[in-house]
């Protein structure tokens, strides 16, 4: 099994998000590690989310599964039925289809690392909970939940 250099593997910094969406997650870095070791069915990202930064939009999917391990800090995972903190070592799993918007908010003082797991459905649909956009994973592109495009999306 080849061994991943995770200090190689380029780091994406914030979201592709539209104006205004994006704002709160400028911080955020993505290393894509599943990428790196060819992953096809299933990707794996390491992430460093900073103090006030969010992970994404709350969001849920409509055809893949999503799993997140804290490895250090502590982060408050946000959903339909409240708030949960998580620490290192504690999960959470989000099954496709359950329509229950989740994303992890660093309300701590120091930056949080974990580790984000989902399948790659080439048509699955996010949709956003709290706010009036959505995306499909078969163009990439953010829309209204009307399907009207973003001018930048």
């Amino acid at each position: 099994m080849p061994k991943i250099d995770v200090a190689a593997v380029p780091e994406i910094k914030g979201t592709r998000y539209p104006a205004p969406f994006n704002d709160r997650s400028t911080e955020r870095v993505r290393q894509r590690l599943g990428d790196a070791g060819g992953l096809r069915d299933f990707g794996v990202n390491l992430m460093r989310l900073p103090p006030g930064n969010w992970s994404s939009q709350r969001h849920w999917h409509s055809e893949e599964d999503e799993f997140v391990y804290v490895l250090e800090g502590e982060l408050t995972l946000i959903e339909d039925d409240g708030e949960t903190v998580l620490r290192a070592g504690d999960c959470a799993a989000f099954p496709k289809g359950s329509g229950n918007g989740h994303h992890l908010v660093n309300k701590s003082n120091s930056t949080a690392i974990y580790l984000e797991a989902g399948t790659r459905s080439p048509t699955d649909l996010i949709t956003c909970s709290d706010v009036d956009m959505m995306s499909s994973s078969t163009d990439g592109r953010f829309v209204h939940k009307d399907g009207m495009p973003y001018p930048d999306g």
